[in-house]
């Protein structure tokens, strides 16, 4: 191969990464701002909602790691290749899909995709790029990453608003499209040598485990401790979770060595960093809901308003990490998670409401501020815990905790939202001037949070007080979910503060 065919290799090998990926990336925040059409669309309840989400979140999180084994043994250009064949497919499905409950389904398939291409991104610009040019590929790649998780929400509630909300899901095919013809025209064969075993037992334990547990997070409030479903979701946790422990203690080649968590600082980073993604991820999954049923905000405006929390990070991450790389990784994990847990608790006052400046633009930008300056520290945290022949394990499982903190705040936040809301509306209805079976029919619905079909059934003159009753008890529901994420974030500071200090090493903290 001459200098100029490894030049062009090199390059698409990039390009066809970048662009995988991005689905992936954009996935995740695009659905988010969908979600409020796909519940008019198709008369989703709001545990339903969580599941298109969580869903994906799930089977990405607890098999990413897998994912990457599959690719170290087998070919990390095919695995790759599988994983976007997948996605593409599971991608015009949802986009198809005439029903929530199939929806569903086929982002499970999404996730599953998503868990067998992702890994394989940084495997394929490792094994292509040598070492002195590899930091340069990983940083356009890392670059690339955080630009299209910008463009997400904005580019999300235009397709909503201009096209419809299977066009978020669509967008996919031309994308993906594109990302395996540079695949199959660029990307060269690898695999690791020798191949470490791939762990599925522990893939499929974890899934079962963790999907029980969001099952009955997510249906516990509007259903009770005595449905089935909660009852089978809550048993598959207490089995399925215990299980992946011990079956990753007594493994040859477990997937998540637990020695690794005999290091204090690496068991420690990975708690904050369930906290802190935790309370996160729960309260972005509420945020585009509100504005647009709260707020009044078109789907464009809703990705818009959202933009400036993910300049923020994207801008100011790299800049902080120089910050951490000087003063070490414990303050900066300190000061921003106590800054993300403020500005969340401005949020949860605000309840987005009062005015773009003070109740949107001014809490999402800190929460943006504060991420900036931990995202860079977290990794370095993680990266030293550990020795050089373990990092990408590491980083490995940090990333995991990271998505698994997402899908149980998902849950989590709903689930909440739901067993504040139901009372309160019930509460708020029976001092209104509205007939009893109206109000009862109300209620009945209140699993669907701001989207009830009932109130149109109301007579006119009393629609106004049963509307009101209803935006107040969200109100309500609201305050409590992201004030129970900003907990979350304050406890991640508090777990920063038990972090040892770095040692000084030849003058420089290490």
């Amino acid at each position: 191969m001459t200098i100029t065919d490894a030049a062009s290799m090199r390059r698409g090998v990039l390009v066809a990464t970048i662009t995988a990926s991005s689905m992936a990336f954009i996935d995740g925040s695009v659905v988010q701002i969908a979600l409020p059409a796909v519940q008019r669309d198709l008369g989703a309840d709001f545990a339903t909602l969580q599941w298109i989400v969580s869903i994906y979140n799930l089977f990405l999180g607890a098999l990413v790691m897998v994912g990457g084994a599959v690719g170290d043994s087998i070919g990390r250009r095919r695995v790759f290749v599988l994983g976007t064949v997948l996605f593409i497919v599971a991608s015009l499905a949802c986009g198809l899909a005439p029903s929530a409950g199939l929806l569903v389904v086929v982002r499970a398939v999404q996730g599953v995709g998503a868990a067998l291409m992702v890994p394989q991104s940084l495997a394929l610009i490792a094994a292509t790029h040598a070492e002195a040019i590899r930091g340069r590929a990983i940083g356009t790649w890392a670059a690339a990453s955080a630009l299209t998780t910008v463009i997400g929400p904005p580019l999300g509630g235009f397709l909503v608003d201009a096209l419809s909300w299977r066009a978020a899901f669509l967008i996919n095919l031309p994308v993906g499209m594109f990302a395996l013809w540079a695949t199959l025209r660029y990307v060269p064969e690898s695999r690791a040598r020798p191949a470490k075993p791939v762990d599925w037992v522990a893939g499929v334990v974890a899934t079962i485990g963790l999907g029980g547990l969001t099952a009955g997070l997510v249906y516990l409030p509007p259903n009770g401790i005595a449905d089935p479903v909660v009852i089978a979701g809550f048993a598959a946790a207490i089995v399925g979770l215990p299980a992946f422990v011990i079956w990753e203690a007594r493994a040859q080649d477990p997937m998540v060595p637990l020695s690794l968590f005999g290091d204090r600082t690496f068991a420690l980073v990975n708690l904050l960093t369930v906290l802190l993604y935790g309370a996160l991820s729960g309260a972005l999954f509420i945020v585009p809901y509100t504005l647009i049923g709260l707020g009044g905000y078109t789907a464009a405006e809703a990705g818009t308003a959202m933009l400036p929390m993910a300049l923020a990070i994207g801008l100011l991450s790299r800049t902080f990490g120089s910050v951490s790389d000087r003063f070490g990784y414990r303050p900066p994990l300190i000061i921003g998670s106590a800054i993300v847990a403020a500005a969340l608790a401005w949020l949860a006052v605000t309840r987005a409401e009062g005015g773009y400046l003070a109740g949107v633009l001014g809490p999402l930008a800190s929460i943006g501020f504060g991420m900036s300056i931990v995202i860079s520290p977290l990794t370095t945290a993680v990266m030293n815990a550990v020795g050089s022949g373990l990092s990408g394990t590491a980083s490995g499982i940090n990333n995991a905790a990271a998505r698994v903190a997402g899908l149980l705040a998902v849950a989590v936040t709903g689930a909440l939202a739901v067993a504040v809301f139901r009372p309160e509306l019930a509460s708020l209805l029976a001092g209104d001037p509205i007939d009893p079976a109206a109000a009862a029919r109300i209620v009945a619905q209140s699993d669907r949070l701001l989207d009830i079909p009932a109130l149109g059934d109301v007579p006119t003159a009393m629609r106004a007080p049963a509307v009101a009753a209803v935006r107040d008890a969200y109100r309500l529901a609201i305050t409590v979910a992201i004030g129970a994420s900003a907990a979350l974030a304050a406890l991640a500071a508090a777990v920063g503060l038990l972090l040892p200090t770095p040692s000084r090493r030849d003058g420089q903290l290490q």
